[in-house]
């Protein structure tokens, strides 16, 4: 069973989050709950979870104020939230998981999913990466993967590609490593895509600082600058030839 605990002010929202663990999560037990900055401290001193839900703002303050005081945090984290754009996007730049309110079942299955207590959690390196994001999106520069074996923080800019495979994704770093990602390769897409990513393939996204060569013709391919060859699909080939130019004229610069 995995231990949880539910950090949330309003009480329709606790309880209603409490009834969707229980009848769409039986491998989740929900240990205790608080509605405020202040109860959530006191219950963090008697519990010892393995996860907790938390609601982003509270009646006293943010959630991230807790979280300071408490570190390090051992126990996974599933943030609660209304849509809140750069919440969203600091999800998942740094792995942490969330669901949206209102909760859909599915959504709240696919994250506690996500949670295997068989491996360290790495909160506070995941915090740091959110906390980056959220100060300063366009600075931005590392990424939390979330992978088969555990957890990898990786410079953006070491990514040479990603392939996909199914549901998950393998990212190729500069220095040879693969990782195992459990994404897909739209969410790296989505992700990657402002840092000079482009999605050449159904199942390829490049980095286009490591291009090495275009082939033109019928069968147009990419050669990267670890020779691996790429097509580029013939309905992305117009798009990827004016992204192209444009990546020219930024270096021209």
């Amino acid at each position: 069973m995995i231990k949880t605990v539910i950090i949330e002010d309003e009480i329709n929202g606790l309880n209603n989050l409490k009834n969707m663990l229980r009848e769409h999560c039986p491998g989740v037990e929900v240990i205790g709950a608080a509605q405020s900055l202040e109860e959530a401290e006191s219950l963090f001193k008697l519990t010892t979870p393995d996860l907790a839900f938390l609601d982003i703002s509270l009646p006293d303050g943010l959630i991230f104020q807790l979280l300071n005081r408490i570190r390090p945090v051992h126990f996974e984290i599933i943030f609660v939230t209304a849509y809140q754009k750069y919440a969203i996007k600091a999800c998942e730049y740094s792995s942490i998981g969330y669901v949206m309110k209102p909760i859909d079942p599915d959504q709240l299955k696919e994250a506690v999913a996500r949670v295997d207590l068989r491996r360290k959690p790495e909160t506070d390196k995941r915090l740091e990466l959110f906390n980056a994001y959220q100060k300063n999106p366009n600075a931005f520069n590392k990424l939390g993967i979330s992978a088969l074996d555990g957890i990898y923080f990786v410079h953006i800019t070491d990514i040479v590609r990603c392939e996909a495979e199914d549901n998950y994704t393998h990212i190729f770093l500069k220095e040879g490593k693969k990782i195992t990602a459990s994404k897909t390769i739209k969410a790296f897409e989505d992700m990657l895509t402002p840092f000079n990513f482009y999605r050449v393939h159904k199942s390829h996204v490049i980095n286009l600082n490591y291009m090495h060569k275009f082939v033109k013709g019928d069968g147009g391919y990419l050669i990267m600058d670890d020779n691996i060859q790429i097509e580029v699909s013939r309905r992305r080939r117009a798009a990827f030839m004016e992204q192209i130019k444009r990546y020219q004229e930024g270096m021209a610069l």
